[in-house]
């Protein structure tokens, strides 16, 4: 049985075609987002990007899970739905979820768990090995996405406008390009502002053993585990799970801080996509 999986992010899609357990063609495309894109965006996206690369297989594929940021509710999914008929194949049987499901999935497989997302924002639910039971709702890059790229970011830059950077940091950070011109306007006037926040994360990696980024990183970290992974029901009770671009760099400081907290950090993932491909070849 041929099988289509995607993992996509506003940014860009991860798809793998299954040949029972054998992954039969890895491709990427640009992200799709069905908050932002129509129907008629995402399938010529998908023609212009996806169908070429299938062409082979198109006609095979008689299921597709998609996992999608923005596919939070029925219209949502049912946009994203339609363009992979119209575009792939009309005959396959269809399952459209949300990243959240792509990460518990990917994370905790069949087994009960906390699943986090720590990417450009944060997310995160608590899991049952089959639907997600209970999810701390997070308000996006301005009120929440604790420990996320723009929550790391947007608190750096805070104590850049604010004079609390060591002189050394400051100078780096502004030979790094960042300074309150170009902040401002890549905040307040571009597009995809939490993207831009979260490119302070890559600068604060590579100055790491500053004790100044340190402290604004565990700040962040810290603030993840008191608002999203705390309020779950019996919550020390389950491992931890983590997917995500950031949560994955800093793995390491965020299992020192899951343990000051009483947790443990189970499976982390750079992508969902292969914890996906394991899943679905293990699926009971």
């Amino acid at each position: 049985m041929i099988v289509l999986i995607a993992d996509s992010g506003s940014s860009k899609t991860d798809w793998v075609v299954l040949n029972g357990a054998k992954k039969e063609q890895v491709c990427q495309t640009p992200g799709f987002n069905p908050y932002f894109q129509t129907n008629q965006q995402i399938k010529e996206e998908l023609e212009k990007s996806l169908v070429p690369e299938l062409a082979a297989w198109t006609n095979k594929i008689v299921r597709i899970y998609f996992y999608g940021s923005g596919c939070s509710n029925e219209k949502n999914c049912s946009i994203v739905m339609q363009a992979l008929a119209e575009t792939i194949n009309s005959n396959a049987e269809i399952e459209v979820s949300h990243d959240l499901l792509a990460a518990a999935r990917a994370l905790c497989g069949s087994t009960p768990g906390i699943a986090a997302i720590l990417g450009t924002g944060s997310n995160s639910c608590l899991y049952d090995g089959k639907i997600i039971l209970e999810n701390v709702a997070s308000a996006g890059y301005l009120w929440s996405d604790h420990g996320g790229g723009s929550q790391i970011g947007k608190y750096f830059i805070r104590d850049y406008f604010e004079g609390e950077l060591p002189q050394d940091l400051k100078s780096k950070f502004e030979t790094a390009g960042y300074n309150r011109e170009t902040i401002l306007e890549n905040v307040y006037k571009a597009p995809l502002p939490s993207k831009y926040l979260a490119t302070v994360s890559k600068f604060m990696f590579e100055n790491i053993q500053q004790p100044h980024v340190k402290k604004v990183l565990l700040e962040c970290f810290r603030s993840f585990f008191t608002q999203q992974i705390m309020k779950y029901s019996n919550s020390k009770a389950y491992k931890i799970g983590i997917v995500g671009s950031v949560g994955y760099v800093y793995r390491d400081m965020l299992n020192e801080v899951a343990a000051d907290f009483g947790y443990q950090v189970g499976r982390v993932l750079k992508s969902p996509i292969e914890g996906l491909v394991d899943y679905h070849i293990n699926k009971p």
